[in-house]
């Protein structure tokens, strides 16, 4: 794709002849203009590279849309059953988690614009084996998510048509979501903002009739939802474990530098914005939720509580509105989901660590990674045969894997800067951002990582395997180094 922008950084013609833009190794000036910054992504065998059309307000709203205001309902009755009634206290406890790693990523996605996500951080910061290593283990949340998603689909409109069997409401939406995601990315973005405007007016109702029936039962607003004296830890770091999901969106959208129109500037303010919005929401409605049923078990069913609760407190009437406004959330969530790990297969595979003819190629009319949109959808397919927790459990394992190794990548951005002398590195305020924080990011995310269930890790730790034995293969035998991938900074 030419580089139309002005003062853009030059390109080096490769040995394929296809031009791939550098950029020097520093971080852009605070205040100039993010533009000269951004050049078009890289070419790659299937043509032009990834296509700059996103606004912030574009990436925002994917990013919302990728967590759903609607996901906090997804885990409710496991997590409240978990921690005995204290959803609120475990949402707060992730928030400090992703809290702290949304500024190391915001930090990293200021200086490198590259798709990969954690993969590119790692990559750059800890070096390419490590970068592999981390992006293969992200991949696993990132490929998972969309069959999580059709998953929950199944469960909630089952909830409303018990007739229909489930796999009908799976394979519908990985075939809807798999068909917008074709088309483009700024289709797809237009599409999500409409879904999360509805989304929002459906939790906010939600909300409002929440608060309602408390007051017409006469239960009264205390704080035994965040009372960390009555609730064990380990349960507490157990049910938080489960909830990183929810604020994935704040990740995903790393994966659209190279189609931000202002990178730079915008994806950090995204994931800031996004973090910031949906841990306030969050834990305004799992605050409701839980005075309203202290006891979770009262509800009944503890997967599909949700959907119990909208009717318990607004009627036949209102449930079928959310169970129709989380309809909206389910095509929101694919369409970023499977936007996202098609996003990341696709760095990986430019950068021939999977193999380059399948996963590093763009369909040339649309820009878009066709093949790797139709490999998601088709694992994806695959819900039919989880259940919610065992799929929960499994997508956190790459998350908190992700979420520690950018955390990392910071301090290994501050240690190579002083060393190099950059005056961004020093003095106390240098300190603090880009060590301490980073520090405190990385210890509660392994703390929640290692409250994941025995299953979940087992299998994290095989498909962990799995990449070193691809990264072996691609070295071999580790004879061979690794390519550093090519990155804007």
């Amino acid at each position: 794709m030419p580089d139309s922008t002005p003062g853009a950084a030059t390109g080096t013609t490769g040995t394929t002849g296809r031009t791939r833009h550098t950029a020097p190794d520093r971080e852009p000036a605070p205040d100039g203009p993010d533009t000269a910054d951004a050049p078009d992504a890289p070419d790659t065998e299937g043509g032009a590279g990834l296509r700059r059309t996103l606004k912030l307000r574009h990436i925002v709203f994917l990013g919302l849309a990728f967590m759903a205001p609607l996901a906090v309902f997804d885990t409710f009755g496991l997590v409240s059953e978990q921690t005995g009634g204290h959803v609120p206290l475990a949402y707060l406890a992730v928030l400090v988690a992703v809290g702290l790693t949304a500024l190391s990523y915001a930090r990293m996605a200021r200086r490198i614009t590259s798709a990969g996500s954690v993969y590119t951080y790692a990559g750059k910061a800890l070096g390419a084996p490590v970068g592999f290593l981390v992006g293969w283990s992200a991949t696993l949340d990132y490929v998972l998510l969309p069959m999580l998603n059709a998953l929950l689909a199944a469960i909630y409109m089952g909830a409303v048509l018990p007739a229909v069997p489930a796999w009908v409401w799976v394979l519908s939406t990985v075939v809807v979501c798999t068909a917008l995601n074709l088309v483009g990315v700024r289709m797809a973005a237009k599409v999500n903002v409409a879904l999360v405007i509805v989304q929002a007016g459906v939790a906010v109702a939600f909300l409002v009739f929440a608060v309602r029936a408390i007051t017409t039962h006469g239960r009264s607003f205390g704080t035994a939802g965040f009372d960390l004296t009555t609730v064990p830890v380990t349960d507490l770091l157990g049910g938080a474990s489960l909830l990183a999901l929810s604020f994935l969106g704040f990740d995903a959208v790393s994966t659209l530098s190279e189609e931000a129109e202002r990178p730079h500037r915008d994806i950090p303010r995204a994931i800031l914005l996004i973090v910031a919005a949906a841990g306030v929401f969050f834990l305004a409605v799992t605050y409701a939720m839980q005075t309203l049923f202290p006891d979770v078990s009262a509800v009944g069913d503890i997967v599909g509580a949700s959907p119990e609760i909208a009717k318990y407190i607004g009627g036949a009437a209102f449930q079928a509105v959310f169970v129709g406004g989380y309809l909206t959330a389910v095509l929101g969530c694919g369409l970023t989901q499977q936007m996202s790990a098609a996003r990341l297969l696709y760095a990986m595979g430019r950068d021939g660590m999977l193999p380059r003819g399948v996963f590093g190629r763009l369909d040339a009319r649309t820009g878009v990674p066709a093949v790797n949109v139709l490999v998601v959808g088709a694992v994806a397919a695959s819900a039919v045969f989880l259940d919610l927790g065992s799929a929960a459990s499994l997508i956190n394992f790459g998350a908190y894997v992700a979420f520690a190794a950018v955390n990392l990548a910071v301090i290994g951005f501050w240690v190579r800067d002083r060393r190099a002398g950059r005056p961004e590195a020093r003095g106390l305020g240098a300190a603090v951002l880009q060590l301490l924080l980073p520090v405190l990011g990385f210890a509660v995310n392994v703390a929640l990582w290692v409250s994941l269930d025995t299953p979940a890790k087992v299998v994290g730790a095989v498909w962990a395997l799995v990449g070193v034995g691809i990264l072996a293969l691609r070295t071999g035998g580790f004879r061979r180094p690794v390519r550093a991938p090519d990155l804007a900074e």
